[in-house]
């Protein structure tokens, strides 16, 4: 017997790494919209963005710093983007790199990467799809409540 309310499609995510655990899971039905998909899928993609360059070592919270540094002051704009992408060659920006994988100095690339996506996103401005743009396009579209959570009375 079929059951109606019953997903015949998932998108399914989990991972275990240490002590590190992700399970994200998301039941498409019938009126499933695609853009309900792509949040969910734009949630999985932030939670392993926040964990890849961690996981290698990279120390992200030095790069956090000097991304801050260099887009300091600056207003959303592509001048202001350029300006801050120039600032990612000061001697500043390039110490945050070398002491942000000071044990691995061939995970230095991956530390710029990380480095130039921080930097773009303090201005404003994103590569990917994120949950936030998504639910200024789709007000419909919010995060699910934490489990446990109950509404104030």
């Amino acid at each position: 017997m079929i059951c109606l309310d019953e997903p015949n499609e998932y998108v399914d995510f989990m991972a275990k790494y240490k002590d590190w655990i992700a399970i994200k899971r998301m039941g498409i039905r019938e009126g499933t919209k695609p853009e309900e998909i792509v949040y969910h899928l734009a949630g999985i993609r932030n939670t392993l963005d926040a964990r890849m360059y961690k996981m290698l070592g990279i120390d992200t919270a030095l790069l956090d710093a000097a991304a801050e540094s260099v887009s300091n002051g600056l207003r959303k704009g592509y001048g202001s983007l350029s300006q801050a992408i120039s600032g990612l060659g000061s001697a500043e920006a390039r110490g945050a790199v070398e002491n942000a994988c000071a044990a691995n100095k061939a995970l230095g690339r991956l530390a710029e990467t990380y480095l130039l996506g921080k930097v773009i996103t303090n201005l404003g401005y994103d590569t990917s799809i994120n949950q936030l743009q998504l639910s200024k396009i789709f007000p419909e579209l919010k995060p699910p409540k934490a489990p446990g959570r109950r509404k104030k009375q």
